[in-house]
């Protein structure tokens, strides 16, 4: 397990290690960072080792390349994606500094904001595969926000609102909590896999209903339906953060809410999942 130090998670105004449906983030084996201001700087310092362009899927609002940076940081190698590198190999960057700019990558949802990706690889393993990183253990606590379901549009796109609430609880990271006061991370149900930011295990439930089975961090989603005032939504897609943490709600195929709304949340324990992976 490599220990990401808090000083360098708290550049960032979110992060999630499990809001993903690919294989990079099984486990908790990579985090994605958010930066507030949109730079794209270095969770990790060292040598670059080497960038290389990757094909990634076709999407209408996104580029459909994205680059990989190898960084060589003491006895591991991170490997970053998502961003349009302005260093080279032989480079040599500390924390902080900017890598290049942010790529919209095809690899994201539409509902996804622009990130960065961080992965670890140990020395002399295959650094390219998606396959092949260690757990991350993110060196901030995150406590868990309780949340009735209920809550105002703040933010609108056309496949997710932001909703106004739970609103923050007090200082630090922070996450929706489940109803055990877990803080809860990852695609619910819509990727299969999600977490919880503390060790834990047996069930974990939200807005009364059951929604998961948890083993260590990783929990594994029930097959649930998540409603907004009775409209079918493809889930909640949740992450730790030090800014606002309003529900984020997930329409795949689009919705009808407007800013300023209020709505609420419910979770019907005897539905099908809608699975995006």
């Amino acid at each position: 397990m490599v220990l990401l130090a808090g000083s360098v998670i708290r550049r960032y105004e979110r992060f999630s290690l499990y809001n993903s449906p690919y294989p990079a983030h099984d486990a908790g084996c990579a985090i994605d960072l958010y930066p507030d201001d949109g730079v794209a700087a270095s969770p990790v310092g060292g040598e670059v080792l080497r960038t290389k362009r990757v094909r990634c899927p076709e999407q209408p609002y996104a580029a459909s390349e994205d680059f990989l940076v190898l960084v060589e940081c003491g006895e591991c190698v991170a490997r970053i994606l998502h961003v349009d590198p302005a260093v080279e190999a032989g480079d040599t960057v500390a924390v902080g500094d900017t890598l290049g700019s942010l790529v919209r990558s095809g690899f994201f949802g539409r509902w996804v904001d622009n990130h960065i990706h961080v992965g670890f690889r140990r020395r002399g393993q295959n650094y390219e595969r998606a396959r092949g990183s260690v757990p991350i253990e993110p060196g901030v606590e995150v406590d868990g926000v309780p949340w009735d379901g209920t809550g105002t549009v703040v933010a609108s796109g056309p496949t997710h609102v932001r909703l106004d609430s739970p609103s923050r609880d007090g200082e630090g990271f922070e996450a929706l909590g489940s109803d055990e006061g877990y803080a809860l991370d990852g695609g619910l149900p819509h990727y299969a896999d999600g977490g919880v930011l503390e060790a834990a295990e047996g069930t974990v439930s939200l807005l009364g209903a059951p929604v998961g089975e948890v083993d260590g961090r990783g929990v594994r989603w029930r097959d649930v339906g998540v409603f907004v005032d009775g409209e079918r939504a493809t889930g909640l897609s949740l992450f730790a953060s030090q800014g606002a943490i309003g529900a984020k709600i997930v329409f795949e195929d689009g919705h009808g809410f407007e800013r300023g709304d209020a709505v609420e949340v419910g979770i019907d324990p005897g539905a099908e999942s809608v699975r995006l992976g």
